[in-house]
């Protein structure tokens, strides 16, 4: 008896081992290619983009043009078409969208912050004069908690925040923010300045100062973090930051003007963003406006894209390999092998294999 129910453990130990040895996934492949696929071709220069929760896309550009795409029937819709003036004739270079509600604010003076519900009512939420405001990104916390930011029209970077679904927005005055460097802004190039999980965000400055606001909290307090990208001129410094966890982090950028130039353009945090080192010195890609994490990579897979085209790292920004001559300025992920990607005068989907 003893013998049979030893063997009946062993067994049922060798059959658990073997499930689990079976239920482990296999190793994801190395991306070697993309496959591009147009979806939209005009006259407008798109450099926001935002995906909704079931995959539609969500998008700004010039020509006061914040739409949405359907990703079933094919179908582009500009949602300001008709809601407001035809006399404006304005860009959005920073759009969100969080609960089934879109936002979008304008660049340049005044700024134009609109909230547009699934309804298809449009209401401008808040509305900044200064013959310096610049609005650059937008991101959300929550359904209620949101952010938005731009270059300082006083001594400190621009930003504004809600609290109620975007409603209402308010201003941070600058007795409550890191004081901006000399020439510090920000560059409204991919509407990816911002990087929001949990309680946290992140904003990436540039110009003749890079460096990192950082708030655990929703945004009630910040500090500033010194970076060892390129700067020190108003065209250099980060265009683009994201994080895959509450500690890695990944920033890119350059000088547009000197777009192949690589030696100080690429950024790595693994402590959350208080320090940076360089990565891939000297070696390409130059200057790109915007960078991802490929989902469920463990922070080690990375997308760039600028207008001289797209470039993916396996081993979290050391070594880069050049995927395709086709330029774009902004990308989201729909999932780990699928993005939008929009550009001058076009959008298109993307497939990694």
């Amino acid at each position: 008896m003893r013998i049979l129910v030893s063997f009946i453990i062993i067994g049922l130990l060798f059959s658990c081992a073997e499930e689990k040895k079976a239920e482990k996934p296999s190793p994801k492949k190395t991306i070697t290619s993309v496959e591009i696929t147009p979806i939209f071709n005009d006259s407008i220069s798109i450099r926001a983009i935002a995906i909704t929760p079931n995959n539609d896309l969500v998008y700004g550009g010039n020509k006061t043009t914040i739409a949405q795409y359907n990703s079933k029937t094919k179908k582009h819709t500009n949602l300001l078409k008709r809601k407001v003036s035809d006399s404006l004739n304005v860009s959005f270079r920073a759009v969100t969208h969080i609960n089934n509600t879109t936002f979008g604010i304008s660049i340049v003076n005044p700024a134009l912050l609109y909230k547009i519900t699934p309804d298809g009512s449009v209401t401008l939420v808040y509305k900044e004069t200064h013959e310096k405001v610049f609005y650059d990104a937008i991101a959300f916390w929550n359904a209620n908690e949101g952010i938005a930011m731009g270059d300082p029209t006083d001594d400190c970077i621009s930003i504004i925040i809600t609290r109620d679904g975007g409603n209402t927005w308010n201003k941070i005055t600058c007795d409550q923010l890191p004081k901006a460097k000399e020439g510090e802004a920000a560059f409204a190039a991919s509407n990816t300045n911002i990087k929001i999980i949990g309680d946290e965000a992140w904003i990436a400055t540039g110009g003749k100062a890079s460096r990192i606001l950082h708030s655990t909290d929703k945004g009630h307090t910040w500090k500033v973090y010194e970076t060892p990208i390129v700067q020190g001129i108003e065209t250099t410094g980060m265009y683009s930051i994201d994080f895959y966890d509450e500690k890695n982090g990944f920033a890119i950028g350059g000088d547009y003007s000197k777009a192949d130039i690589n030696e100080a353009n690429k950024i790595r945090t693994k402590d959350g963003g208080k320090t940076w080192q360089l990565v891939a010195k000297n070696t390409n890609p130059g200057y790109r406006s915007c960078v991802q994490y490929i989902p469920n990579s463990d922070a080690k897979e990375l997308i760039a894209v600028g207008f001289k085209g797209i470039d993916y790292s396996k081993d979290a920004g050391e070594t880069w390999t050049h995927l395709s001559d086709e330029g774009f300025y902004t990308i989201k992920f729909i999932n780990d092998s699928t993005a939008y990607a929009a550009g001058k005068n076009r959008i298109a989907k993307l497939f990694f294999k």
